[in-house]
Formats: structure tokens, sequence, C-alpha cells
């Protein structure tokens, strides 16, 4: 693991208002920086970035970190590429992690294949610089060098063994777990991917997962994807959302198209928002993982029957992960063109102009069932509505199922109502308004003290946490916060650190809850220390308050007899000290 001390040293010599501003141009917002959410659509800004904090918010859509989680999730880096990025903006050299001793029956760690993934990616991008042939085989797909290292495009050699030459261990386990190299029946073993280029398949941290190779002439099969593997699993993972992010963000519009040769021809065109499924049909996994980052997707396949049917296979799996004020359109391509071929003959506008009059899912879904039935007979129209049931009922989005169901009843003859019936349809609720928790005294003082101790760390030293209630979410991360502040030593970490020692666990909602909140009002500098005592002082006020009023009630229920000694004497100093001396003998 890398020291939490180097963490902390780390974070202190990076400035993130720099760091950010170089990637999303920010503009002084009284103590803070603003600009538009690099993470999600606005038109009003809503990101802000503390100097003196060194964190960002997101007001719009929650987004919140240091700038160790900016470059994670900006450039989707993994924890400790964005550690060693930022470390090299700022001439740190990242201490070497101590591993662990593997045991013999030990199989490989998921962090192992991603090492020989990586070393693999590197060896094939080197073979394509030596190999004329692919390199011939890219120029003449229209193909810049520029954009080949954008993704990261290699060379598979037309060798058996070719991997020997980067893993001498070419007998190691984890070579055949991460689905690089094939054992048969003898046990010998021979490369999967064997003259091929090859496309680097990356997931949001980074990581090199799985390959696709695509051959160089007429053979097959003509793409060869890696297996699924404990790195790589196929139905979840997208080829080119890295590389696309800006895009995305900019139109907000993600384009799914089948191959990898067509996702690099239109970037390699300005058309840079486009991904493509691995080897599989488009799944709701997909569909959910894109309609978080964009409003519209629009599936852009070939236009003959393989086209067509993989269309309608996309809009099936997409019906129930539709939400409503999410589109999905569809674009069919002339039969003799593919997305690669329309954009390098036609060009980027053109290509745009398609993506912008996509056919919308409600229309292709309608048009599809009726070329299956015979719309000018009874037993057509029946059809037509016995079809629909099922995909119907997958879907999610009300208003969206309201419209199909008035025009299916205008297409059969039926009435809307029996159209409902006859697919037995339940009611969708919309989802009960979201209703502000109610906050128990002790929990407000919990978050007072959190926010206290995010603007200055040190307080935790002078905490007395033994004496916060236990039975509230707040005291269990505020526990923990103390916890780490005091583990930290003196000097005591910032904000920033902090974050980064708590980050994925089970406190993110309320620590960003009260960043968000001291983004909107921190706490004076030199009163700080005034609101520390006084919401201590008031804790204390209150929680004498209410073991009075308990010894109270227990005494009116079964009279002063009912207490015990200990409880009288108790009641006695209580009231002392609140300066309201009573009798209770």
């Amino acid at each position: 693991m890398i020291p939490e001390s180097f963490i902390q040293d780390l974070l202190h010599r990076v400035d993130i208002v720099d760091l950010i501003d170089a990637h999303v141009p920010l503009k002084k917002a009284g103590a803070n920086y603003a600009a538009c959410c690099p993470f999600h659509n606005e038109k009003t800004p809503s990101f802000t970035v503390s100097p003196q904090k060194q964190f960002y918010h997101c007001f719009g859509c929650g987004a919140h970190g240091t700038a160790i989680g900016f470059m994670m999730e900006y450039s989707g880096m993994g924890f400790v590429d964005a550690v060693k990025d930022l470390a090299g903006r700022v001439g740190m050299q990242v201490p070497e992690q101590e591993g662990r001793r593997r045991e013999p029956h030990d199989g490989p760690r998921t962090t192992d294949l991603a090492e020989v993934m990586a070393r693999a990616a590197a060896w094939y991008r080197e073979q394509l610089k030596l190999s004329p042939k692919a390199i011939d085989y890219l120029k003449r797909r229209g193909l810049t060098g520029e954009i080949a290292a954008k993704f990261g495009i290699g060379y598979a050699p037309d060798g058996w063994q070719g991997l020997q030459a980067v893993f001498p261990r070419y007998d190691a386990p984890e070579l055949l777990a991460a689905g690089l190299v094939i054992e048969n029946e003898q046990g010998r073993r021979y490369d999967r991917f064997r003259d091929r280029v090859m496309f680097p398949i990356i997931n949001p941290k980074g990581e090199v997962i799985a390959f696709g190779g695509r051959v160089l002439d007429g053979g097959e099969p003509k793409y060869l994807n890696s297996p699924e593997t404990p790195l790589f699993e196929k139905g979840r993972e997208l080829f080119g959302l890295p590389q696309a992010r800006a895009a995305l963000r900019e139109t907000d519009t993600a384009i799914v198209v089948e191959g990898y040769m067509d996702v690099v021809a239109l970037a390699q065109h300005g058309v840079g928002n486009a991904l493509a499924t691995l080897g599989t049909a488009t799944t709701a996994t997909h569909v959910q993982k894109l309609l978080r980052q964009v409003d519209r997707i629009v599936f852009c396949f070939d236009g003959d029957n393989a086209g067509r049917k993989a269309a309608w296979r996309a809009l099936e799996n997409s019906l129930e992960a539709l939400p409503d004020q999410k589109t999905i359109g569809f674009v069919f391509l002339p039969e003799e063109h593919d997305p690669d071929s329309y954009v390098r003959e036609f060009g980027k506008d053109a290509f745009n102009r398609l993506v912008a009059q996509a056919t919308p899912l409600s229309d292709f879904l309608l048009r599809e069932l009726g070329r299956q039935c015979d719309l000018t007979s009874a037993e057509g129209k029946a059809k037509l509505v016995a079809d629909a049931k099922p995909l119907l009922q997958k879907l999610q989005t009300p208003l969206l199922r309201l419209q199909l169901v008035k025009r299916l009843a205008e297409a059969s003859g039926f009435s809307q109502p029996e159209v409902e019936r006859l697919c037995e349809l339940r009611t969708i609720a919309p989802p009960a308004p979201a209703r502000a928790p109610r906050q128990s005294p002790a929990a407000t003082f919990m978050r007072k003290l959190i926010r206290l101790i995010l603007q200055k760390p040190e307080l935790a030293l002078r905490l007395p946490i033994e004496s916060l209630p236990g039975d509230v979410a707040e005291t269990r991360t505020l526990r923990r916060l103390v916890a780490v502040v005091r583990d930290a030593g003196e000097p005591a970490p910032g904000y920033a650190a902090l974050l980064e020692r708590l980050r994925g666990g089970d406190d993110d909602q309320l620590l960003k809850r009260a960043a968000s909140d001291l983004m909107h009002e921190p706490f004076a500098e030199d009163e700080i220390e005034a609101e520390f005592a006084g919401t201590l002082a008031k804790f204390a006020r209150d929680a004498q308050k209410d073991e009075i009023d308990a010894l109270k009630a227990k005494a009116a229920a079964l009279g002063v007899a009912g207490l015990s000694a200990e409880e009288k004497a108790r009641y006695v100093a209580l009231l002392t000290a609140r300066g309201k001396p009573e009798n209770a003998s």
C-alpha cells in the first residue's frame, strides 16, 4: 500500500485549482472557483473548487473529491495511476509498494492479471511499429498514428508463441487466466492472438482488461475477442468509453456501433462519442452505464438483416433500463455501408445528420411489430397486441408506455383500456416524493461537529468522543473521522487527506453533505473555536436536561422512594449544576 503519509504530503503539494483549471477552465467565485461540471451536462455552473480545503464539489450531481479523485473520475485512472500522475507533476517519487508473499496454492490476483495485460498491450504496440504490413493496413483504413496511439492499437505477430518474448515464464498461470494464451489437451500453449491488429479494452480505471483482434485479410473470424476472465465480463464493458468521455459530455449522446474499427474510424473523422459492444448483444447493463452519462443513446447498425436483428436485440434489452426523460434512437445505414465506410465516404457532418434524425425507439418498435402482422385482418391485429405484450411489460417509463398503448390501440382497433387489460399492464406507481429525513437533535449536533472538524481537523484531538451518543449514524462517522485525525498525529491532516483516507467507506454520503454545507456556509475562522466550545456546552446542557427529565419522570411514576440513593444524589447534583436546587429527599 502507498503510505498515508505520502498521500498527505502529495495532496499538500498539489494545487487542486491549478490541476482542475488545466482541464476545466475555472472562474473566481468569492473565496472559491466555479465552472460547469465536467461530470454531467449543465448550463449554469454548480461545480465548485475550494482552494482552502483542496477539494471540489458539484451541487448538481454530487461529484466530490480531492485532486486524486478528480484524476480518477475525469481521466479514468486507477487510484495508483492517479497518485503516480500527480506525484510526477510535483516531482515526487511514489514509494515502492510491498507485495505480500504469495502462497503456492494462491490463484492469480486481479492485480497480477492487470499487470500482465498492461505488459502485453505495451508489447503489441511495439510490434505494430515493426510491422509494415499492419501499418499499411491501418493507413489504408484511413487511420493516422495519432488516432492509433489514442486507442492504444497494436499488432500481434504471426507466430505461435510470440508472447514468450515479453513473458519468459510462458507457463505462468496468469497468462492463461488473462486469456492471452490457449492450452490444448496435451498441455501445450500457444498465443490466442496471432497476425491481428489489436484493440485494447480499457475499463474506467484505465486498466487494460481484454483485447479485440482483427484479421488483416479475409480470414475468419474477422474479430477475435478475449474470453471472460476475472478482469473482463463482456456484457458490462464497452470499447472506447474512456476515449469518448469528453465527447459524451459535449454531445450528451452516445452512439453504439458494432465494431472496434467503426469506433476508431468515427473518432478519426471527428465523431468522438461512439462506442462498441464487445462481441455480444447490447445488454441492459450497457444501457444503464451509458444513460448515467448521457440523455440519449443512438444505435447505429448496418441496414441488412443482421443489422436489424442486432437493433431489435438492443431494443429488447433497453426497455427495462430506459427511464423517463431519456431517449433511444436507431440509425440504419445503406446496406453497402457500415459506420466506418460511411463516414469515410460522406464525412462527419453527413453522419451526424443521420444521428440527429435517428428513428425513435417507439417508431422502430411499432414498425417492426407491424412488419410481422397483417394489419388488414382481425388475426393480424390480435397478433400485433400479443407480440407487443412482453415488450410493454418490460417498460418502466409510464409516459412512453402510455404513448405506445395509445398507438397500439389505433393500429389494432382495440380501445386503450382493452390493450392495457390484454397486455396485463400493471400501474407503474410514480416515485413517492422525497421527504427530508427527520433529524434527531443528536444527529443535528453530530453533523455540526463533523463540519467543524472537517474545517479544522485539530479540533478532533479535543473532542470528548466517549460522551457522544452511539445510536446515530452521524456518531459512527464522527468517531471514524476523529480516529483518522488522531492516528495521523501532528500536524493534523487537512480535509483532502481525510477524504482520501475515508474514500469508499460507509461515511461517503455524510461527508459529502457536510462538505456541501461548508461550501455554502463555512465557519468564520476567527469564530470556529467559540463555535466548537459552544456546541459542546450546548450538548452537555441538553444531555443534563434529558437526564433530569428522565429522573423526574421516574420519580413522578414511582414516587421519590422509587429512586435509588445514587439516582437521588445524581438528581440533586444535576439540579444544583443548573442552578435549580429542589428537595428530592
